[in-house]
């Protein structure tokens, strides 16, 4: 699907690459599958680019050996709403499907790492975006602060 690493693909978007609001730009950029307008995939990517780069620096991530991509979804019941994706560069495998706020009307709002540690089986992590950056190891949660 995709032949740009992590690395690769926050380079380019730091130097502007996907500045081009075309079609043909933001397929480039990643977007695989969307349900909004065309013209509205640049103001989400710029929105999600910000989290890809903080997700980026777990140890969890191999900016080399990993891609990323977009998915813009409409759920039955809920809103929609956009996910990205950290996938195995060789395999093409999705490693975690990250949701920085699910349309779903039971949660909606909610943050969640779905992942290949648990065949996707049920949410590795939820709550809030810092509950997710705690996941990837990059800020710690209030419980964990208070369990130190």
């Amino acid at each position: 699907m995709n032949n740009l690493t992590l690395r690769e693909f926050i380079c380019n978007y730091e130097n502007g690459e996907y500045n081009d609001t075309s079609f043909e730009a933001m397929v480039r950029a990643g977007w695989y599958d969307w349900f909004c307008k065309d013209t509205s995939l640049k103001r989400k990517l710029d929105k999600l680019f910000p989290k890809v780069k903080q997700i980026s620096i777990s140890a969890k991530v191999d900016l080399d050996k990993m891609y990323v991509f977009f998915k813009n979804n409409c759920p039955i019941h809920g809103s929609l709403y956009d996910d990205f994706r950290i996938c195995d560069m060789e395999t093409g495998d999705v490693i975690y499907t990250i949701i920085p706020a699910s349309g779903h009307k039971v949660i909606k709002g909610q943050a969640q790492v779905w992942g290949r540690e648990n065949n996707f089986n049920e949410a590795l992590a939820k709550g809030t975006w810092k509950d997710i950056k705690a996941f990837f190891g990059i800020e710690k949660t209030a419980e964990q602060r208070e369990a130190a």
